[in-house]
């Protein structure tokens, strides 16, 4: 189980002059951008439309003006900072997914119950969902997505409202999603989780991205004057 690696050549996502207009206010502003690494992190500030621009690319959201484009189809899940969880068992929740994507009943349990172990929550797999800790409803959102084998994984803030314990074990999660193949594309306000976990950053700011980069260059010499100082107030 994990997404199967895609072999593509450059880059696998791109959004072509993006814009989202609500209310006359501009939240994503004329973003031009090609994804090609297996992890990416979008980083800024409060406001600075980072979720927005997830969901856009998930199709989520319908862009105002520009256009989203997938050079290849790829299967793909998302994962909210705040799961949605059915009024069911941890399994079910997990089933209901695989039931949506067209996968026969006779693979649901055994999918799911793989997905519930990959996540190390196999004795909740009885438990309703809404029940669970943050930490385990998040965990479970994780194992839904992982059975459906994305190729891409769009994350939202996945650890925001988490203890620290809760905190590392979504990041292993996150790692051995990443390991199987599955490229990962995530907001967070944590510029260690950042750094841990992302091959790239994409910097925005006032609904524009304003730097595109190696995560190791963008921490150890930002471009811009925006993100030196939204790096010095984060770890100050």
């Amino acid at each position: 189980m994990g997404g199967k690696a895609v072999g593509l050549m450059g880059h696998w996502l791109e959004l072509q002059e993006l814009a989202l207009t609500e209310n006359e206010v501009r939240i994503v502003r004329d973003v031009n951008l090609k994804v090609s690494r297996g992890s990416t992190a979008i980083l800024g500030p409060n406001g600075a439309g980072k979720s927005t621009l997830l969901r856009l690319m998930h199709g989520l959201l319908r862009p105002s003006a520009g256009r989203v484009v997938w050079p290849q189809a790829l299967a793909q899940a998302m994962v909210f900072q705040r799961p949605v969880m059915l009024r069911a068992t941890a399994l079910a929740n997990i089933e209901y997914g695989l039931r949506l994507r067209g996968h026969p009943a006779t693979e649901q349990r055994q999918r799911a119950l793989a997905a519930l172990a990959r996540v190390g929550l196999p004795e909740l797999a009885h438990r309703q969902a809404r029940r669970c800790s943050g930490g385990e409803q998040q965990r479970i959102a994780l194992a839904r997505a992982w059975a459906l084998e994305p190729q891409v994984l769009f994350l939202d803030e996945p650890t925001a409202s988490l203890d620290p314990a809760s905190s590392r074990e979504v990041e292993r999660i996150i790692r051995e999603i990443a390991a199987a193949g599955t490229r990962i594309v995530m907001t967070t306000h944590n510029l260690g989780q950042a750094r841990r976990l992302a091959e790239e950053v994409i910097y925005l700011d006032g609904g524009r991205v304003l730097e595109q980069t190696a995560a190791g260059d963008f921490f150890a010499q930002p471009q811009t004057l925006a993100a030196r100082d939204f790096i010095r107030e984060e770890v100050g």
